[in-house]
């Protein structure tokens, strides 16, 4: 078992009154490491100026963290296979929308790795197998519930 920790912090602006909801959602999330990430809800929840659109939000550090975990073990697979990976590229995407629940949730991640060999590429059905086995394999994506789609690209 291994044990994982963030500290996040915020703290009320002296002008600011908060009970009138209009206090800012900046705040900062410290890991073990020492790396101090700024961080807000994302404008898309709460407007600005109340967000900050340049700092990360939740729900962006949960697409991060899906296609992260995916693409370690991607490439932990394909060393295993003697396959050069020189570049590993996903621009994923998350859809926020109303679950089975009823609740608001990130419903599904599309993840679009787009992955370049020092040699030639490996067949296409290689290389969706060895996607299919890093997705299994995932940590992240064992924890969740959303529906993950990977559609690599060449």
């Amino acid at each position: 078992m291994s044990e994982y920790s963030a500290t996040i912090s915020w703290q009320k602006r002296p002008e600011e009154t908060f009970i009138d909801n209009r206090y800012s959602r900046a705040h900062e999330w410290q890991f073990d490491g020492g790396v101090t990430v700024p961080a807000s809800s994302s404008p898309h929840v709460v407007p600005l100026p109340y967000s900050v659109e340049a700092n990360v939000d939740p729900e962006e550090a949960f697409i991060a963290a899906l296609t992260s975990c995916h693409m370690l073990f991607f490439l932990s697979l394909a060393a295993k296979k003697r396959w050069l990976v020189t570049s590993y590229i996903d621009h994923a995407i998350g859809v926020m929308a109303t679950n089975s629940d009823g609740k608001i949730a990130m419903t599904e991640v599309t993840l679009q790795p787009a992955v370049r060999f020092a040699d030639k590429q490996p067949p296409a059905e290689q290389l969706e197998a060895l996607h299919h086995q890093a997705h299994e394999l995932c940590f992240i994506a064992n924890s969740v519930k959303t529906k993950i789609t990977i559609a690599a690209t060449r």
